[in-house]
């Protein structure tokens, strides 16, 4: 699906930095907007339908990780690990997040641990599910896992849960068992606590913290934050998608890690009509300086100029 750009006298009105749901998304509603988009993807796990839409539509994607953009003059330079420009008038980030999984023995590369049951209910429907995590989050991750399989434990750590919690799972047939888990063990995944006992399951659901890759924006003075919810680290947003820095959206996991998929699509989307109306608006700006005359479209150029190095 790659489809080299040539480096020099050709700029886009967005880069698209991630080639995942949300960047798809918004590249698709920027190219049928007749913008000319470039994606920068770095190939893992894509939707090459969406992607083939994207190119259909006139849109551009190439391979390769993004590892700096700067910004001069209102338009930004996007630079390649193997050391490729793109230039660009506006920039929309779906670069994703990286996942962080609890520090648990035996956890981390395992196939039968799930994060997401709206993304990984269905495939382990009705088979054993020891839920991991502690406080009042984990009782409604557990809630929530009890949809899919009538056979869910609760392995509580050493927060008991409060008593309207323990009706609550008691109601729904949800097991707690206290006690620290030291380690997950045996290729049907079991659950070995601290003081020896090993519980089978089936499948091991365990929260996620997802971080923001966004250390390519430093130079934009863009830094992830702590989310609200403690979820992970995040680049705020705006409404639509707007960070703070001048001309820079932000959608999917690297503005909100609890998205999920079809959240993620809409989300690059709206950024997607944002930054075209964006576009139009700067657009009708010089063509009416423009129609002013020469001098005057000169005065708007200075003037836009100005007002952009002020944000």
């Amino acid at each position: 699906m790659e489809l080299e750009v040539p480096v020099g006298e050709g700029g886009y009105d967005v880069v698209v930095v991630g080639g995942g749901e949300a960047g798809l998304s918004g590249a698709l509603t920027l190219a049928r907007a007749r913008r000319s988009v470039l994606v920068c993807d770095i190939g893992c796990g894509r939707d090459a339908t969406m992607g083939v839409e994207v190119l259909r539509h006139g849109g551009r994607v190439v391979q390769g990780e993004v590892v700096g953009v700067t910004r001069s003059g209102g338009a930004f330079a996007v630079l390649f690990e193997d050391g490729r420009r793109f230039r660009a008038r506006r920039l929309l980030v779906a670069s994703g997040a990286d996942v962080e999984l609890p520090d648990v023995p035996g956890l981390a590369g395992r196939r039968d641990v799930v994060t997401c049951p709206y993304r990984d209910g269905w495939s382990v429907r009705d088979r054993a599910i020891g839920v991991i995590g502690e406080g009042p989050e984990a009782v409604g991750r557990a809630l929530l896992w009890r949809q899919w399989s009538a056979d869910v434990i609760l392995f509580a750590g050493s927060v008991k849960p409060s008593a309207d919690d323990a009706e609550r799972l008691a109601a729904r047939g949800i097991p707690v068992i206290d006690g620290r888990v030291a380690a997950i063990e045996g290729k049907a995944p079991g659950v070995r606590l601290d003081d020896g006992a090993l519980i089978a399951r089936d499948v091991i659901a365990v929260p996620e913290r997802k971080h923001a890759r966004a250390g390519f924006l430093t130079d934009l003075g863009l830094h992830p934050v702590e989310h609200p919810d403690g979820l992970g680290t995040h680049l705020p947003t705006g409404a639509a998608g707007h960070t703070r820095a001048p001309g820079v959206w932000a959608a999917g996991d690297a503005a909100d890690p609890s998205s999920p998929l079809a959240a993620a699509r809409a989300h690059g989307a709206l950024a997607a009509t944002a930054i075209n109306s964006d576009l139009i608006a700067e657009e009708t700006r010089a063509a009416v300086a423009f129609a002013r005359g020469p001098f005057s479209a000169e005065i708007e150029a200075l003037i836009c100029a100005r007002h952009q190095d002020d944000l």
